[in-house]
């Protein structure tokens, strides 16, 4: 992170990358399949936590509430992290190809919770609705949160997203 900072992602190598941790290059690729993956290392964990809490949520609740409670759990373990995903974000945002990177990322997960949704019974079109809707919470959210002048908690962010989707779908 220090070095994208630094030099820019365009401008780092991963020969730079792999020197900066103490590692060999051929280390750095058992790890890592290229030196954008640095900055998406963690988005497996992610959708395991998200599909995992929708599917494990009380079949009682409504798809898109089985999504918040999924989001509300991510929300809280980004918290701990603030710093390091303003820095990220800020080295996305500067790079096309990072952003579409994080695009593809974000249409894997809505894929993986849809996924989830149609096997806890819920039927097309609404899985996938109801999985775009929430990675859109989840994304509004966070560029919210990273944002320098904000200093409202992830969670909160989240509900808030949620609320205001809720109001301008007519409360649906």
């Amino acid at each position: 992170m220090a070095l994208y900072g630094e030099r820019g992602f365009d401008n780092t190598t991963v020969a730079e990358i792999a020197e900066r941790a103490g590692l060999t290059e051929r280390t750095f690729f058992r790890h890592f399949a290229d030196k954008r993956e640095v900055l998406f290392d963690g988005a497996a964990e992610l959708q395991e936590l998200l599909v995992g809490r929708v599917a494990d949520a009380p079949g009682s609740l409504a798809p898109i509430e089985a999504v918040a409670e999924a989001l509300d759990a991510a929300g809280a373990q980004f918290q701990e992290h603030r710093e390091f995903s303003r820095q990220r974000q800020a080295i996305i945002g500067a790079s096309a190809e990072l952003r579409e990177r994080e695009l593809i990322k974000l249409a894997s997960l809505s894929a993986a919770l849809a996924d989830t949704l149609r096997r806890r019974g819920v039927s097309e079109p609404d899985a996938s609705l109801t999985a775009e809707a929430g990675i859109a919470v989840f994304r509004i959210a966070f560029e919210r949160w990273v944002d320098d002048a904000n200093e409202l908690a992830l969670p909160d962010l989240m509900r808030d997203s949620l609320d205001h989707l809720r109001s301008v779908t007519g409360g649906v």
